[in-house]
Protein backbone atom coordinates (compact mmCIF):
# COMPACT_ATOMS: atom_id res chain seq x y z
CA UNK A 1 0.00 0.00 0.00
CA UNK A 2 2.72 2.76 1.14
CA UNK A 3 4.74 1.54 -2.30
CA UNK A 4 1.24 2.10 -4.50
CA UNK A 5 1.03 5.49 -2.38
CA UNK A 6 4.65 6.79 -3.21
CA UNK A 7 3.61 5.39 -7.02
CA UNK A 8 0.76 8.19 -6.96
CA UNK A 9 2.02 10.66 -5.13
CA UNK A 10 5.54 10.51 -7.80
CA UNK A 11 2.64 10.38 -10.92
CA UNK A 12 0.37 13.80 -9.34
CA UNK A 13 4.49 15.38 -9.25
CA UNK A 14 4.92 14.08 -12.77
CA UNK A 15 1.54 14.89 -14.28
CA UNK A 16 2.18 18.90 -12.26
CA UNK A 17 5.48 19.13 -14.96
CA UNK A 18 4.30 17.89 -17.48
CA UNK A 19 1.29 20.13 -17.13
CA UNK A 20 3.65 23.22 -17.03
CA UNK A 21 5.80 21.77 -19.65
CA UNK A 22 2.96 21.47 -21.91
CA UNK A 23 1.49 25.40 -21.48
CA UNK A 24 5.01 26.23 -22.23
CA UNK A 25 5.31 23.81 -25.43
CA UNK A 26 1.86 25.40 -26.45
CA UNK A 27 2.70 28.67 -25.91
CA UNK A 28 5.84 28.12 -27.85
CA UNK A 29 4.40 26.79 -30.64
CA UNK A 30 1.97 29.63 -31.43
CA UNK A 31 4.46 32.28 -31.05
CA UNK A 32 6.95 30.51 -33.12
CA UNK A 33 4.13 30.61 -35.88
CA UNK A 34 4.00 34.57 -35.57
CA UNK A 35 6.97 35.70 -34.65
CA UNK A 36 9.49 32.56 -35.72
CA UNK A 37 10.88 30.07 -33.24
CA UNK A 38 14.25 32.12 -32.32
CA UNK A 39 12.36 34.92 -31.10
CA UNK A 40 9.77 33.01 -29.80
CA UNK A 41 11.96 30.61 -27.92
CA UNK A 42 13.36 33.34 -26.45
CA UNK A 43 10.32 35.02 -25.52
CA UNK A 44 9.38 32.08 -23.32
CA UNK A 45 12.87 31.47 -21.71
CA UNK A 46 12.58 35.05 -20.80
CA UNK A 47 8.94 34.58 -19.28
CA UNK A 48 9.79 31.40 -17.58
CA UNK A 49 12.92 32.94 -15.40
CA UNK A 50 10.50 35.52 -14.53
CA UNK A 51 8.18 32.91 -13.10
CA UNK A 52 10.71 31.00 -11.75
CA UNK A 53 11.89 33.93 -9.65
CA UNK A 54 8.70 33.99 -8.54
CA UNK A 55 8.74 30.83 -8.00
CA UNK A 56 12.47 30.58 -6.10
CA UNK A 57 11.09 33.62 -3.61
CA UNK A 58 8.15 32.00 -2.57
CA UNK A 59 10.28 28.74 -1.51
CA UNK A 60 12.62 30.89 0.35
CA UNK A 61 9.34 32.28 2.30
CA UNK A 62 8.31 28.84 2.88
CA UNK A 63 5.31 28.87 0.63
CA UNK A 64 3.64 26.14 -0.92
CA UNK A 65 4.02 27.15 -4.50
CA UNK A 66 2.95 25.41 -7.88
CA UNK A 67 5.52 25.20 -11.47
CA UNK A 68 4.72 27.84 -13.65
CA UNK A 69 1.37 27.64 -16.12
CA UNK A 70 1.63 29.46 -19.91
CA UNK A 71 -1.42 30.62 -22.13
CA UNK A 72 -0.42 32.51 -25.28
CA UNK A 73 -0.89 36.33 -25.54
CA UNK A 74 -1.74 36.36 -21.54
CA UNK A 75 1.96 35.41 -19.81
CA UNK A 76 2.67 33.27 -17.36
CA UNK A 77 1.90 32.97 -13.34
CA UNK A 78 2.66 30.36 -10.66
CA UNK A 79 -0.11 29.48 -8.01
CA UNK A 80 0.71 30.40 -4.84
CA UNK A 81 -1.06 27.72 -2.99
CA UNK A 82 0.25 28.91 0.22
CA UNK A 83 -0.58 32.98 0.39
CA UNK A 84 1.33 35.75 2.29
CA UNK A 85 1.13 36.04 6.21
CA UNK A 86 2.18 39.37 5.99
CA UNK A 87 2.79 42.61 3.09
CA UNK A 88 6.87 42.32 3.50
CA UNK A 89 6.49 38.34 2.45
CA UNK A 90 4.07 39.22 -0.50
CA UNK A 91 6.39 41.98 -1.21
CA UNK A 92 9.26 39.35 -1.56
CA UNK A 93 7.71 37.06 -3.75
CA UNK A 94 6.40 39.90 -6.21
CA UNK A 95 9.72 41.27 -6.20
CA UNK A 96 11.47 38.17 -7.03
CA UNK A 97 10.20 37.84 -10.73
CA UNK A 98 11.47 41.06 -11.68
CA UNK A 99 14.59 40.91 -10.49
CA UNK A 100 15.60 37.60 -12.09
CA UNK A 101 13.82 38.38 -15.08
CA UNK A 102 16.04 41.49 -15.41
CA UNK A 103 19.17 39.61 -15.12
CA UNK A 104 17.46 37.31 -17.89
CA UNK A 105 16.88 40.39 -20.04
CA UNK A 106 20.12 41.37 -19.22
CA UNK A 107 22.08 38.38 -20.03
CA UNK A 108 19.88 38.46 -23.58
CA UNK A 109 21.24 42.06 -24.13
CA UNK A 110 24.75 41.17 -23.39
CA UNK A 111 24.74 38.42 -25.75
CA UNK A 112 23.24 40.45 -28.57
CA UNK A 113 25.75 42.64 -28.13
CA UNK A 114 28.48 40.07 -28.41
CA UNK A 115 26.75 38.02 -31.65
CA UNK A 116 25.69 41.12 -33.42
CA UNK A 117 22.20 39.36 -33.19
CA UNK A 118 19.06 41.48 -33.67
CA UNK A 119 16.66 38.85 -32.93
CA UNK A 120 18.34 38.44 -29.52
CA UNK A 121 18.02 42.03 -28.94
CA UNK A 122 14.53 42.09 -29.37
CA UNK A 123 14.09 39.40 -27.25
CA UNK A 124 16.16 41.71 -24.87
CA UNK A 125 13.69 44.78 -25.12
CA UNK A 126 10.38 42.40 -24.83
CA UNK A 127 12.44 41.23 -21.31
CA UNK A 128 12.76 44.69 -19.98
CA UNK A 129 9.84 46.32 -20.97
CA UNK A 130 7.57 43.13 -19.73
CA UNK A 131 9.48 43.68 -16.46
CA UNK A 132 9.07 47.50 -16.17
CA UNK A 133 5.19 46.91 -17.18
CA UNK A 134 4.86 44.28 -14.00
CA UNK A 135 6.01 46.87 -11.72
CA UNK A 136 3.30 48.94 -12.47
CA UNK A 137 2.00 49.88 -8.40
CA UNK A 138 -1.16 48.25 -8.89
CA UNK A 139 -2.43 45.10 -7.84
CA UNK A 140 -2.31 42.76 -9.67
CA UNK A 141 1.01 43.33 -11.02
CA UNK A 142 3.91 42.94 -9.39
CA UNK A 143 4.33 46.41 -8.12
CA UNK A 144 1.08 46.22 -6.60
CA UNK A 145 2.36 43.48 -4.32
CA UNK A 146 5.84 45.68 -4.26
CA UNK A 147 4.46 48.83 -3.12
CA UNK A 148 1.64 47.18 -0.74
CA UNK A 149 4.32 46.88 1.44
CA UNK A 150 4.16 50.87 1.76
CA UNK A 151 0.49 51.07 2.02
CA UNK A 152 -2.40 49.68 -0.87
CA UNK A 153 -3.47 53.49 -1.16
CA UNK A 154 -0.39 53.35 -3.47
CA UNK A 155 -2.02 51.54 -5.82
CA UNK A 156 -4.05 54.50 -7.02
CA UNK A 157 -0.46 55.73 -8.40
CA UNK A 158 -0.91 52.92 -11.03
CA UNK A 159 -4.57 54.17 -12.37
CA UNK A 160 -2.85 56.93 -14.56
CA UNK A 161 -0.53 54.71 -15.55
CA UNK A 162 -2.65 52.03 -16.72
CA UNK A 163 -4.73 54.51 -18.49
CA UNK A 164 -2.35 56.46 -20.09
CA UNK A 165 -0.85 52.60 -21.30
CA UNK A 166 -4.35 52.16 -22.35
CA UNK A 167 -4.50 55.57 -24.46
CA UNK A 168 -0.98 55.03 -26.26
CA UNK A 169 -1.83 50.84 -27.04
CA UNK A 170 -5.71 49.98 -26.57
CA UNK A 171 -5.54 46.45 -25.48
CA UNK A 172 -8.37 44.17 -24.06
CA UNK A 173 -5.52 42.29 -22.12
CA UNK A 174 -5.70 46.31 -20.29
CA UNK A 175 -9.14 46.44 -19.96
CA UNK A 176 -9.43 42.65 -18.29
CA UNK A 177 -6.34 44.17 -15.76
CA UNK A 178 -8.83 47.12 -14.92
CA UNK A 179 -11.46 44.65 -13.90
CA UNK A 180 -9.07 43.07 -12.32
CA UNK A 181 -7.32 45.81 -10.14
CA UNK A 182 -11.10 47.54 -9.33
CA UNK A 183 -12.03 44.80 -6.30
CA UNK A 184 -8.07 45.62 -5.11
CA UNK A 185 -8.47 49.72 -5.76
CA UNK A 186 -11.97 49.63 -3.43
CA UNK A 187 -10.05 47.65 -0.94
CA UNK A 188 -7.35 50.25 -0.35
CA UNK A 189 -9.75 53.21 -0.47
CA UNK A 190 -11.31 51.38 2.25
CA UNK A 191 -8.26 51.00 4.13
CA UNK A 192 -7.54 52.39 7.17
CA UNK A 193 -4.21 52.59 9.10
CA UNK A 194 -6.02 51.74 12.44
CA UNK A 195 -7.62 48.63 11.15
CA UNK A 196 -6.90 45.44 12.32
CA UNK A 197 -5.31 44.28 9.15
CA UNK A 198 -2.97 47.50 9.15
CA UNK A 199 -1.87 46.23 12.67
CA UNK A 200 -1.18 42.97 11.38
CA UNK A 201 -0.71 42.36 7.59
CA UNK A 202 0.93 45.44 6.80
CA UNK A 203 2.29 45.91 9.87
CA UNK A 204 6.01 46.76 8.51
CA UNK A 205 9.00 47.71 10.61
CA UNK A 206 9.98 51.68 8.18
CA UNK A 207 13.51 50.23 7.79
CA UNK A 208 11.87 47.63 5.55
CA UNK A 209 9.35 49.94 3.87
CA UNK A 210 12.62 52.00 2.90
CA UNK A 211 14.55 49.05 1.56
CA UNK A 212 11.44 47.46 -0.82
CA UNK A 213 11.09 51.56 -1.97
CA UNK A 214 14.51 51.73 -2.92
CA UNK A 215 14.94 48.91 -4.66
CA UNK A 216 11.61 49.36 -6.41
CA UNK A 217 12.59 53.24 -7.55
CA UNK A 218 15.95 51.60 -8.33
CA UNK A 219 14.53 48.62 -10.60
CA UNK A 220 11.96 50.83 -12.41
CA UNK A 221 14.55 53.70 -13.44
CA UNK A 222 16.89 51.00 -14.55
CA UNK A 223 14.17 49.08 -16.58
CA UNK A 224 12.89 52.08 -17.90
CA UNK A 225 16.66 53.30 -19.28
CA UNK A 226 17.24 49.60 -20.75
CA UNK A 227 13.92 49.43 -22.51
CA UNK A 228 13.94 52.92 -24.18
CA UNK A 229 18.22 52.37 -24.95
CA UNK A 230 17.41 49.23 -26.68
CA UNK A 231 14.41 50.54 -28.23
CA UNK A 232 16.09 52.76 -30.05
CA UNK A 233 19.03 50.48 -31.02
CA UNK A 234 16.27 48.44 -32.54
CA UNK A 235 15.06 51.43 -34.71
CA UNK A 236 18.38 52.23 -35.98
CA UNK A 237 18.40 51.07 -39.59
CA UNK A 238 22.04 49.48 -38.80
CA UNK A 239 20.69 47.85 -36.03
CA UNK A 240 23.66 46.36 -33.98
CA UNK A 241 26.04 46.04 -37.02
Amino acid sequence: MIKLLLLAFSGLKFGKLLASGGTMLLSLIVYAFIYGWRYAAGFIALLFVHEMGHYLAARQKGLNVGLPTFIPFVGAWIELKDQPHNAETEAYVGLGGPLLGTVGALLCYFMARSWGANWLLAVAYCGFFLNLFNLIPLSPFDGGRITAVLSPRIWFLGVPVLGALFWWRPSPMLLLIALLAWPQLWKAWKYRSDSAEAQSYYAVPAATKWEYASIYIALAGFLAVMTHDVHEMLKSPAGLH
